[in-house]
């Protein structure tokens, strides 16, 4: 009976504590809605959010509602911890009306209303970013809950993203349109990379989104001419590290889709692109891309794992055909400098910074490659980055019969950059180069390459005005014919090489032609070409920061010539654009020349 009694008074005062704590929250929670406990409430809703928060006007929040409610104005929100220090967001007022919470049931937003906002939004080179729900280093990332209805009058964003090269300053108005079931809908305006842009994106109704299924959208960006149009789902609504898109693009230049997108291309002229985007967390894959502009074509894939602030790519590319011609300025249809025309060698100076960031690992094949009156096929390349230390190894490619071999270094990881080439070419043949004017060969054989050259600086140009090494051409055998003096426009009687009607073509015994290069000066150490009838020896050097070429030609005849004109022919110009003349001051004529010269040793001068 006692113990009865006791728990009987037990079950009492539990009654009686349940209703005071119950009375207690009511009253709290009346508080809330009345504003009291304000400071109490701002520190919460801080600590829930991970970052600073001020609220300069009204804030209210009603839980005393079947949809309970908060309303607050003037709110500025400062940035998260894993970002410096600066102001992410200024709202004027903003809504948030929450749906009948229910145990066991997500956190579901029934409408959310932004109204007079300016967002400053900042994420740096190693992915950190404002806008993140948590850190990123952590490796947790946070989805945002279902939205069913969302209104942004024009917000005012500006937008520093310097892990995918976007800055954006505009307006973005989002909205559900009318009508039965209302889609969102969002637009942009503003200046992206420096461009005007015009975007637009559709979605389904947010009334029917769910995390169980996916949210399917369509897109559409306008800017420098170009146009990038899309459709695709994302795998769970307001998830952004999940999704499957398809798109084409296509404009006046690839480059502008920079302007678009932040990612830097190449130069061309007008140009069709289209593939398959597939993002899963920090991993990003590019699948059935094609691009076609003029003549040429690429396809292939690949992929990026931008984890832990650090970007890893995987790329496989091949062409059926690449001009050189198509890319560019010039076939951007832009000016250039009259210097940067003149030269052989490139200036382009890349970004050495994002080398060092990443690695990569890309490979690429084509069928034909043409590069002005030459043409490679069978091109195969392989590059790797790792972190600044870049490799082009192999390269190889099959030209004018011959096959071609090589390897590029390049070290950024100091602020100069050290570049080394290796490059050998086997037989070579002469005879399939066609000048301009078509017709026979100049020049017939089997021609031996080797270079090896190693510079320091930022383009191709400064690492070879720089460069160091040596650079051997050898002939073991061939013919000379007499459209070699067409080729050069001067007539080559002064080098002994009488090439006359009669006599159409001499042949070639063999030939060398050895340089050594020091601090971008390319000397001629050995230059010789031993024709049946004639020796022809040869000096001078080319320097190759002006690209400016200085050679002299002298024939030595091996049989007695009558009225022998002995006149040495000069190399002048540059690696672009040679010239051929006389040495006029030099040029003597002979009445009777002995010809004395003997047959090089062909055996020793190519060992």
């Amino acid at each position: 009976m006692n113990r009865a009694l006791g728990l009987l008074r037990g079950l009492k005062w539990l009654g009686w504590t349940l209703l005071a704590l119950l009375a207690l929250l009511l009253a709290a929670a009346a508080a809330l809605d009345l504003g009291y406990f304000r400071g109490a409430l701002v520190k919460l809703l801080a600590t829930a959010a991970d970052r600073p928060i001020q609220v300069g006007g009204v804030l209210r929040l009603q839980i005393l509602s079947l949809n309970p409610r908060l309303v607050a104005e003037r709110v500025t929100i400062g940035s998260p911890p894993w970002t410096p220090p600066a102001v992410a967001a200024e709202v004027g007022k903003i809504t948030v009306v929450f749906a009948t919470p229910r145990p066991g049931r997500e956190l579901i937003i029934e409408r959310l209303e932004i109204e007079d906002a300016t967002l400053h939004l900042f994420r740096d080179a190693t992915g950190h970013a404002n806008w993140q729900l948590k850190n990123p280093d952590n490796n947790n990332p946070q989805g945002l809950p279902i939205i069913r209805s969302l209104l942004a009058s024009p917000l005012h964003v500006r937008l520093d993203d310097a892990q995918q090269h976007r800055q954006f300053d505009g307006t973005v108005l989002v909205q559900d349109a009318k009508g039965k079931d209302p889609a969102l809908r969002i637009e942009a305006k503003g200046q992206l990379n420096g461009r005007a842009v015009n975007a637009e994106m559709t979605g389904d109704p947010l009334r029917t989104a769910s995390h169980d299924q996916h949210y399917v959208f369509s897109f559409s960006v306008r800017s420098s001419g170009s146009r990038l149009v899309g459709n695709g789902f994302l795998l769970h609504p307001f998830d952004l590290r999940g999704f499957d898109a398809a798109f084409e693009a296509s404009g006046a230049d690839l480059k502008d889709m920079y302007y678009l997108t932040g990612t830097r291309l190449i130069d061309t002229g007008s140009y069709r692109l289209s593939g398959k985007l597939a993002r899963r967390g920090n991993v990003s894959s590019f699948t059935d891309l094609s691009v076609s502009f003029g003549q040429s074509d690429v396809r292939g894939s690949f992929s990026t794992d931008s984890s832990r602030g650090q970007s890893t790519t995987r790329a496989n590319f091949n062409s059926q055909s690449l001009r050189l011609s198509d890319v560019g300025a010039r076939a951007a249809g832009r000016d250039i400098e009259p210097q940067a025309n003149a030269l052989l060698l490139t200036s382009a100076e890349p970004d050495t910074s994002v080398l060092r960031r990443n690695a990569a690992n890309v490979e690429y094949h084509a069928r034909s490659v043409q590069a002005g009156r030459l043409t490679l096929s069978a091109v195969a390349m392989k590059m790797t980055n790792d972190h600044g230390q870049l490799v082009l190894a192999p390269l190889s490619a099959d030209l004018l019969g011959g096959k071609l071999h090589g390897a590029v270094r390049i070290d950024a990881r100091k602020e100069t950059p050290t570049v080394s080439l290796d490059v050998s070419i086997a037989d070579l043949q002469l005879g399939q180069y066609m000048g301009k004017k078509g017709g026979p060969p100049a020049i017939e054989g089997p021609l031996q390459l080797r270079a090896n050259l190693k510079g320091l600086g930022k383009s191709l140009h400064e690492a070879a005005a720089s460069s160091d090494g040596t650079v051997t051409a050898t002939l073991p055998g061939g013919m000379v014919r007499d459209s070699l003096a067409e080729l050069t426009g001067i007539d080559l009687r002064g080098l002994g090489l009488l090439l006359a009607k009669d006599k159409k073509e001499v042949p070639v015994r063999c030939g060398i032609a050895s340089f050594q290069a020091h601090d971008g000066t390319l000397t001629a150490q050995k230059l010789v070409l031993d024709t049946e009838p004639v020796v022809i020896t040869g000096e001078g050097f080319a320097r190759l920061d002006t690209e400016a070429l200085e050679f002299t030609l002298r024939g030595f005849p091996k049989n007695v010539r009558i009225l022998q004109l002995r006149s040495p022919i000069v190399i002048q110009g540059t690696l672009k654009a040679p010239s051929f003349g006389i040495q006029a001051h030099d040029s003597k004529l002979v009445l009777v020349d002995a010809g004395k010269a003997e047959n090089v040793d062909c055996e020793s001068l190519l060992r």
